[in-house]
């Protein structure tokens, strides 16, 4: 694919991780939003489309080679680098900012009491959907995705399915994406911009850190699966009914 058959941020996204970096940077959704075209988005944000698309383009050139082109490989190999990089992650981080999170409510809750508790509440709501959520990803839904691969494979019949087609229960994953994807925003705009305050101390920075990486690792995460996996495995599965 030329860049000029890129449209959507999700398709720019997917070309490259330097296309990523020039999203973040301009501030563009490619997650949750990554089916909106780059000119709409640029549009509802007073970006200038040309200019975007021309960095966007000379990222995507100037990059040597992808890692890991996940547009063709298995996917079996795409679930497995989910689940070993992005879950893995969540798993050990979230305990971790959990505890730098009420270091910092003890030491500095009286502070600003309104914002550090609201950041608390957002951040443990997000934890929760994202513990059950990574558990239905690894329960229920992979499995079948990774049985509907092969099937397709071996030129067989798809297995029978419990929830009719694959892309019922998609559908509540992207959902679950679009929430956890509020409560970054949230906690960003409670942290303003993950702005440290005058009397911040080592662990609060340490807090801004790894909510900053937390938001980027996220975002990479739902990208691999709303614009690579989900789209991939509803086409495979069209083709074989």
């Amino acid at each position: 694919m030329t860049t000029t058959e890129l449209h959507t941020v999700g398709d720019f996204a997917a070309a490259s991780l330097g296309a990523v970096r020039v999203l973040e940077k301009n501030g563009i959704d490619y997650c949750c939003g990554g089916r909106r075209t780059l000119e709409e988005v640029c549009a509802e944000q007073g970006l200038d489309a040309s200019e975007v698309r021309k960095q966007l383009e000379q990222a995507i050139t100037a990059e040597p080679s992808p890692q890991r082109d996940w547009a063709t490989a298995s996917l079996r190999e795409l679930i497995s680098h989910i689940v070993s990089t992005h879950h893995e992650y969540l798993k050990l981080e979230l305990p971790r900012l959990k505890q730098r999170l009420q270091k910092v409510l003890n030491a500095h809750g009286d502070k600003d009491p309104e914002t550090l508790q609201a950041l608390s509440r957002v951040f443990l709501g997000l934890w929760q959907e994202l513990d059950q959520h990574m558990h239905k990803e690894e329960m229920i839904l992979f499995p079948a995705i990774d049985r509907c691969e092969q099937a397709s494979r071996n030129g067989a019949p798809l297995p029978p399915s419990p929830f009719g087609s694959i892309a019922n229960p998609i559908a509540v994953m992207e959902r679950e994406h679009d929430s956890a994807g509020q409560a970054l925003h949230q906690m960003k705009e409670l942290t303003g911009g993950y702005t440290l305050p005058e009397y911040a101390c080592a662990t609060y920075r340490a807090l801004n850190d790894g909510l900053q990486e937390l938001e980027a690792d996220l975002h990479l995460h739902i990208h691999l699966e709303n614009n690579i996996l989900f789209p991939r495995v509803i086409e495979m599965e069209k083709a074989r009914r």
